[in-house]
């Protein structure tokens, strides 16, 4: 599909631009130098429409793996746009406007826009044009004391979005969920410029490797609740959280979800020939792709395991009801015989010859307790009681 090459949208980040009035804060982005440049200050602040790097959490320039020294934005792009390198670019939770500008500088295809501005988006690969899309689910692991503070919910993994779009000359991330930040990556990656210089597939691979090395740490972290469960629900005084079971499953069916449709991207950037990912980086896919298919089969262990771990800690306490219920109706047998016997002495029949004996009282309280130790030895033994 070939679209005219619009014209590059002045972004706010230069440093001729005007100083903001007295009295009012200097809000300030750092550019690819790391030097802090000033950001306009509009007369209407509030009720203007945010620019892209408004939502811009860092961005680059790199030519020959090696981050250059390039302050404005404009001349970044078209320098890579040119053939000198590519631009990096990562965005936090843009606004569907500041998508349209993404659009509009790096020319990418409306269905690009409309999966990037999608935070629920399921794993695939696309291409539009002339960009290869990337979407990834991500996977955090929530702490016992941020749970028990939250007001509403206890979930125990929390997932985000992350959508890489690459061209030939740039790489956009575009992520949605508090979690799950790139900057590490970037950081990584500035120091391995042999790695950079292979192109923007570098990136691609580096994003999707530490989503996946996350997944392994979420289920290290899961695996311990696991085992805290199991251990409670098989103890010798069990006490079976059915409510807690309930959650951890329903959180382990989310990260299957997560992770399982993962696999085929995966196997795609793997095995298939891309021009925007050199064919040196194609084999460290295949690592990711390893390390994803021990993350699913751990997660499907964990599904089963929770379902026999709840329906054990079901039949427990169905166990424990019906030895209640058998001590219950044992001791109401062994209460029976008294009550039975003082009911027929307490209709006060005028002629009862016992009445009137003097060995009455003795024989019917001896009576009494032989036939209540009888029963209670037999259940004893029966292991009623």
């Amino acid at each position: 599909m070939n679209r005219p090459r619009p014209a590059l949208r002045a972004l706010p980040l230069s440093p001729t631009l005007p100083r903001p009035p007295r009295g009012r804060p200097n809000l300030t982005l750092r550019a690819s130098t790391g030097a802090a440049l000033p950001r306009p200050v509009m007369a209407v602040a509030p009720q203007r429409v945010p620019s892209l790097l408004d939502a811009t959490v860092d961005w680059g320039h790199y030519l020959d793996g090696q981050r250059q020294p390039v302050a404005d934005f404009d001349d970044a792009v078209e320098a890579a746009r040119a053939g000198e390198g590519f631009v990096w670019m990562g965005l936090y939770e843009p606004t569907v406007g500041q998508l349209a500008d993404l659009g509009t500088v790096f020319d990418l295809h409306p269905l690009t826009i409309e999966d990037a501005s999608n935070a629920r988006q399921r794993p695939k690969l696309e291409r539009y044009d002339e960009c290869v899309v990337l979407a990834l689910r991500s996977l955090s692991y929530v702490d016992r004391e941020e749970r028990e503070g939250a007001t509403s919910g206890g979930d125990i993994v929390e997932t985000g979005t992350i959508m890489v779009i690459v061209g030939t000359w740039f790489v956009v991330t575009v992520r949605h969920g508090r979690h799950a930040a790139m900057s590490t990556v970037r950081r990584r990656l500035d120091g391995d410029p042999d790695r950079l210089a292979l192109g923007p597939g570098a990136v691609l691979h580096a994003v999707a490797d530490k989503i996946v090395d996350d997944y392994l740490a979420v289920i290290d972290s899961v695996q311990e609740d696991i085992e805290e469960i199991e251990n409670s629900v098989f103890a010798p005084r069990a006490t079976t959280d059915v409510e807690r079971i309930y959650q951890l499953k329903r959180d382990v069916i989310e990260m299957k979800r997560t992770v399982a449709p993962l696999a085929h991207p995966l196997h795609m950037l793997a095995e298939r020939n891309l021009r925007e990912v050199h064919e040196d980086i194609r084999e460290y896919f295949r690592d990711v792709e390893d390390h994803l298919t021990r993350v699913s089969d751990t997660v499907a262990n964990f599904d089963e395991l929770l379902t026999s771990i709840l329906e054990a800690g079901l039949a427990r306490l169905t166990v424990a009801e019906n030895e209640d219920m058998r001590k219950i109706s044992a001791w109401v047998a062994i209460a029976a015989v008294p009550t039975m016997i003082a009911g027929v002495y307490g209709m006060n029949f005028e002629y009862m010859p016992e009445l009137h004996q003097r060995w009455a009282y003795p024989v019917v309280m001896l009576t009494l307790v032989t036939v209540c130790g009888v029963l209670y030895r037999g259940f004893k033994k029966h292991r009623w009681l």
